[in-house]
């Protein structure tokens, strides 16, 4: 089943295009990671997805909802977390995650085993502006997951998480997975990657240049350790910053 279907989106900033025609589906069940240098385009289509970046050309439709013609139904479908962490800075944790999840019609027994999922019941009480970068990387991904969401939108959330965090957030994303939705997480994060993926989507220049799957992506990740890291360089320059 598509859960979120792209097509031919093109995003401009001034003269420059952050997303060249990109045609993409993605599927419920499934976690997708995009790759890509600095500049491919990969939080630009994120933040498309969500609804956070009117497209100037294409069309997106969450759940077979265009989001242009139907954009509150279709964003209470969407979880994002964003980079950096948006969050009610003097909210505690429990109200900032519980507020979203009341948001989304879910309640707070729901944030409350989110909360525990992820390890932040002990700091619940603890006002977002006191967390460190580790903790509110935790606290979005949180937000993002609680409630029922079809869509799941990461960019970088696994940054800055320590192992037993990241463990954790392998554990609830599977579980996201294994329920329906569909995960997409932006991510230099290789090693991640190797060991969470049903998909591995690669981006430069706005463009989608690879998309890995299945028996492709089986047999892609039976190269070993630097299987994805020597996929990359293989296609993608190093033309610096841009």
């Amino acid at each position: 089943m598509v859960i979120a279907q792209i097509d031919r989106l093109t995003i401009r900033y001034g003269k420059r295009v952050a997303v060249d025609g990109l045609s993409l589906a993605l599927d419920a069940g499934q976690i997708a990671l995009m790759l890509g240098p600095n500049g491919a385009g990969k939080s630009t289509t994120l933040s498309a997805l969500a609804g956070a970046i009117l497209p100037s050309a294409g069309t997106i439709a969450i759940a077979g909802e265009d989001i242009a013609r139907a954009p509150r139904s279709s964003r209470g479908k969407v979880g994002f977390a964003d980079q950096p962490p948006a969050l009610y800075e003097f909210f505690t944790v429990a109200e900032h995650v519980g507020f979203v999840a009341e948001a989304r019609g879910a309640t707070a027994r729901d944030a409350a085993a989110v909360l525990d999922q992820l390890g932040l019941a002990r700091i619940m009480d603890r006002p977002c502006r006191e967390l460190s970068f580790g903790m509110r990387q935790r606290v979005g991904l949180a937000a993002a997951l609680v409630g029922a969401v079809e869509l799941i939108l990461l960019d970088e959330t696994l940054n800055g998480l320590d192992p037993h965090a990241v463990r954790a957030a392998r554990a609830t994303l599977r579980a996201a997975a294994d329920r329906g939705a569909a995960i997409v997480m932006s991510t230099h994060l290789l090693g991640v990657a190797e060991r969470m993926c049903d998909r591995i989507l690669l981006m430069d220049k706005g463009k989608l240049i690879a998309d890995r799957r299945g028996a492709e992506l089986a047999e892609l990740l039976q190269g070993g350790p630097s299987a994805v890291e020597d996929f990359y360089i293989s296609l993608i320059a190093d033309d610096g910053p841009t």
